[in-house]
């Protein structure tokens, strides 16, 4: 019998659909991992958005939690934030008093017996950190959506201006402060949202949707 031969044409035809189903073999595969690892994570909480600011703010998720700025037992409410639509007692309470004059309280005091952590409520940037003579160590640190928190008091501080730092970063220690001599070891903490010093105690355990 003659040998038959294939012409060159169907050969490099041949050739060609094997390397086409291949190629497409290989992407199916491929996709199919893809999909497996990506439902696999649903767990994770993604960012959908870029924030564009200055700041470079680190996000981790937007349905995250503000946080105390403490974990350790024991530490208690020394004096509250004074709020004017408060009862009298209450508004009495959040007074400082100070080589005799009384000063509003613009944001709580957490206190006491030994040192404790003073940690991020959030994600953000320090923004600055500083010694003052009234106010002790004083650290400042921005978060997204206008907000702020500030941390006094401090006996020692951890963190540098511009530092990157995530929720429940620890910031320094507590301590005390010549402005509040009587309350001893403590952390004074504020909270500025869109400009104006809020109530901190009304923001915790809320995400940033839920302002």
């Amino acid at each position: 019998m003659a040998e038959r031969r294939l012409k060159k044409s169907v050969v490099y035809f041949l050739y060609a659909t094997g390397f086409v189903i291949a190629v497409t073999t290989l992407y199916l595969i491929e996709m199919a991992l893809y999909n497996a690892n990506f439902h696999g994570e649903e767990d994770l909480n993604y960012v959908d958005k870029i924030i564009l600011d200055d700041q470079n703010i680190p996000v981790v998720s937007v349905s995250s939690t503000f946080t105390r700025p403490y974990t350790a037992e024991g530490v208690t409410i020394l004096k509250g934030f004074y709020d004017m639509k408060s009862d009298e007692k209450t508004q009495q309470d959040s007074l400082i008093y100070h080589e005799g004059t009384y000063l509003q309280s613009s944001g709580v005091a957490y206190g006491s017996k030994e040192v404790f952590d003073v940690l991020s409520i959030y994600d953000g940037i320090v923004i600055s950190v500083k010694q003052d003579t009234l106010l002790g160590g004083i650290v400042q640190v921005r978060h997204n959506n206008g907000i702020v928190s500030i941390y006094q008091s401090l006996s020692e501080i951890q963190v540098k201006e511009n530092d990157s730092i995530t929720k429940g970063s620890v910031i320094g220690k507590s301590g005390t402060s010549n402005l509040s001599k009587e309350l001893g070891n403590h952390l004074h903490f504020e909270l500025i949202y869109n400009g104006q010093t809020v109530n901190p105690e009304e923001y915790f355990d809320k995400t940033i949707d839920d302002l």
